[in-house]
């Protein structure tokens, strides 16, 4: 049987933590930050782990 390719885009924004769960980072802090407030940014700039429900979809598609 063929192997199965890696998506490259979600290899790229998700990271996979010692205990199994998948890390990303969230949107919205890449430009217009002028009219974001500090408090605002700060809370973007602190990663989060991925929804339950997605986790094992996501692990498919980057070979994990």
């Amino acid at each position: 049987m063929p192997k199965m390719k890696t998506r490259k885009a979600v290899k790229a924004r998700f990271k996979v933590t010692a205990s199994g769960k998948l890390k990303r980072t969230r949107p919205g802090r890449r430009h217009i930050l002028t009219k974001k407030s500090a408090n605002r940014k700060r809370h973007l700039a602190k990663a989060r782990l991925v929804d339950e429900g997605q986790v094992k979809m996501y692990k498919i598609m980057m070979g994990v």
